[in-house]
């Protein structure tokens, strides 16, 4: 069975450009003007907004979003999302949820050059602009009584007005539509002016923790407009700010469970680094470095993500994870990337992306689960281990099931996972830090316009293809072409026209310097192999590549309708239940054997979606025995077995069939060790 749950249901990456700002306009591919120089110079900017289109399965995955949820939003979710709302001038809800959706559907629209799509954002766009009161303020402003499914008070908040700021950049990047560095000049001097009076967290707490938002904003608008005070308001916004830096490298927050909500921190994680480009302080970069590591530590899990739910909870594999979580943190990771060159933040981005996102969402994009588990046995409507538990509905597949937060912001992940698929360079060059299916549209040294198109199954498959063109009248030019090798290859091929040019050792982005004309064809083989990682109780984790490979479970989905509480849940939402065993321990295997016991197994061609259980490109199988003793609790896998539990019953040895984590509904994919 297939992982699309339709049944009933109608459902920026910022990096601040150091070098320029380009932007494009609705009947321009790759114009790119020239913009006043920046705090600090960025190794890599970003592109305008529809320079860059998907392809293959990744344009289906777009495609899919179009047609599922994120297209049609405001006929699934009118409670929120119709003419009512108050960033429409309406009396309905006036805080994130509008803002939220808008923010990935831009993008979307402008990818995929769907004027229907862009129609359905401009009156959010125009009514955000017209908004604009005498004194720079803008946005909804005034507070209605309480109404079920609302959050009709807190206008005047800071935090929602930070992401129609990226929704507004994004549009401006898309269009050059000059009304947006205006309202942006005239709001922050509005903030400059009322944030020391109400500080970011004046109305709600939230503005504080995602303060970076704001600031990231604040910088871009400088690099266009070099007005200095923007630079005294990034300062206080700031200081007004949680102070991550200090609570990455001097407290215990990231090893203490609750300290911090999951998604505040997943966006928060950038705010040393956006502040560090005017203030290019090692313990910023000292104090991301280290709190990932420490997420890594004590909350992480195989897909990329961690404990939260919603606040931090530890990296028991049966605890949940939030979908917007994950968009945010992509969103974060991305930012980061542009801002430092840090391959890692690539690689873990990629580790999200192809694993926890897809996973979390039905295949028509029409549903998705608020919490996802790394190890999740059944799907269904029950009170679990969480911090937070919304009617039990938190990992049943619903449109408003769990919390409607994620209905609404869900739909920026795959959108600006494509826009920072390629980047500009500081040595006016072209690079491709992360990788799926793709064409980029450009100019690259002295102004010279090129296309590159990327054709690629990968992260299923190890060849990446870029076939470079440019106009007729160029007969060559020189520029470089950067490309990332992750730290997962042991060793990269790179071939020019057919000639191998370089073999790299992974971690390290290769500079191509060359004179290039139309038709050269470079070629990245990025070897797979499989490997092992350790966490919660010495389980482990099976991975190839970017993928973590999971337990393949059959399943069967039901239909539920909703007459208990559908305001708050939906009226209706998709249970899955397992109809295979699941409860396996795997046989301990040295580093050398891995290929051995290990057997990586094509299906055939990749499928225009890959993403689900039976269009799993490759599978693996292996030896492994059952655990009589791990059973359910309260309808999650029971307590891990502690690897290796000596004297443990187990089962006889028998063959199991991975396949890759976004493919799944269930799995197990942090397993317990057995012994022989």
């Amino acid at each position: 069975m297939t992982r699309t749950l339709t049944f009933q249901f109608f459902l920026f990456c910022f990096s601040l450009t150091a070098w320029g700002q380009g932007k494009l306009n609705a009947s321009q591919s790759t114009t790119r003007s020239a913009s006043r120089a920046a705090i600090r110079k960025n190794p890599y900017g970003e592109l305008p907004l529809g320079a860059i289109k998907p392809q293959g399965w990744l344009r289906e995955m777009l495609v899919r979003q179009k047609n599922g949820a994120t297209g049609n939003l405001d006929k699934l979710y009118p409670l929120v999302m119709n003419e009512r709302n108050g960033w429409l001038g309406g009396d309905g809800d006036q805080w994130e949820r509008g803002p939220y959706w808008i923010d990935g559907l831009l993008p979307l629209a402008y990818m995929l050059d769907d004027q229907e799509l862009i129609n359905k954002t401009k009156p959010w766009v125009e009514w955000a602009i017209n908004s604009q009161q005498p004194d720079g303020y803008f946005g909804p402003s005034k507070d209605y009584s309480s109404e079920p499914g609302l959050q009709r008070d807190n206008s005047r908040d800071w935090w929602p007005k930070m992401v129609m700021l990226k929704i507004l950049k994004q549009y401006y990047s898309a269009t050059n539509d000059k009304r947006v560095i205006n309202l942006m000049t005239n709001y922050f001097k509005y903030q400059l002016k009322e944030l020391p009076k109400k500080p970011l967290d004046h109305w709600t707490y939230w503005a504080r923790y995602r303060g970076g938002d704001n600031l990231m904003v604040v910088y871009w608008l400088y690099s266009i407009t070099g007005d200095k005070f923007l630079l005294d308001l990034g300062d206080l916004i700031h200081k007004q700010t949680f102070d991550y830096t200090n609570a990455f490298l001097h407290t215990d927050m990231l090893s203490k469970p609750g300290s911090i909500h999951c998604v505040n921190l997943a966006q928060g994680i950038k705010a040393p680094l956006i502040y560090y480009q005017n203030h290019p302080e090692k313990k910023y970069l000292d104090a991301t470095k280290k709190g990932f590591a420490d997420l890594r530590k004590y909350n992480g899990m195989a897909h990329g993500l961690y404990g939260g739910d919603e606040a931090l909870h530890g990296n028991n594999p049966t605890q949940g994870s939030e979908l917007c979580s994950a968009v945010e943190m992509m969103f974060s990771l991305e930012s980061m990337l542009a801002i430092t060159g840090d391959i890692s933040f690539a690689d873990h981005l990629e580790k999200i992306a192809f694993n926890a996102l897809p996973a979390q969402i039905s295949d028509d994009f029409m549903t998705r689960q608020y919490f996802q588990q790394a190890n999740q046995v059944m799907a269904t409507r029950q009170v679990r281990n969480f911090g937070d538990n919304h009617g039990g509905t938190d990992v049943c597949f619903g449109l408003l099931s769990g919390y409607p937060c994620c209905t609404s912001n869900m739909h920026q992940g795959w959108p600006k996972f494509t826009q920072n698929l390629w980047y500009t360079t500081a040595d006016k060059g072209i690079a491709a830090l992360v990788y799926a299916p793709s064409e980029v549209k450009t100019t690259v040294a002295n102004g010279i316009n090129v296309t590159i198109n990327e054709e690629t199954n990968y992260p299923f498959e190890e060849r990446i293809k870029f076939a470079l063109i440019t106009d007729k009248a160029v007969k060559s030019v020189s520029f470089p072409f950067h490309l990332r090798i992750p730290e997962w290859c042991t060793k990269a091929s790179i071939k020019i026209n057919g000639n191998t040019w370089q073999e790299a050792n992974g971690n390290q982005i290769v500079t191509i310097n060359r004179t290039w004309q139309s038709g050269d064809l470079v070629e990245l083989e990025l070897p797979m192999h499989v490997s092992k990682n350790v966490w919660f109780e010495n389980s482990i984790s099976v991975e190839r590549g970017p993928i973590v490979y999971g337990l393949k479970i059959g399943e069967e989905s039901k239909l539920v309708k909703n007459d208990k509480d559908p305001i708050d849940y939906g009226s209706s939402y998709v249970e899955v239940r397992p109809t295979t065993p699941w409860n396996y321990g795997l046989i301990p295997v040295p580093d050398n054997k891995l290929a051995e016991a290990y057997k990586v197994e094509k299906r055939g061609p990749v499928s225009p979606f890959p993403w689900n259980l039976d269009s799993a490109p490759i599978q693996i199988k292996t030896r492994a025995r059952r655990i009589p003793s791990w059973g359910l609790y309260n309808e999650s896998a029971g307590q891990l077995p502690y690897s290796s539990i000596y004297n443990l019953e187990i089962g006889a040895e028998e063959e199991i069939t991975l396949i890759p984590y976004g493919c799944t509904n269930l799995r197990i994919s942090q397993f317990p060790v057995v012994r022989k």
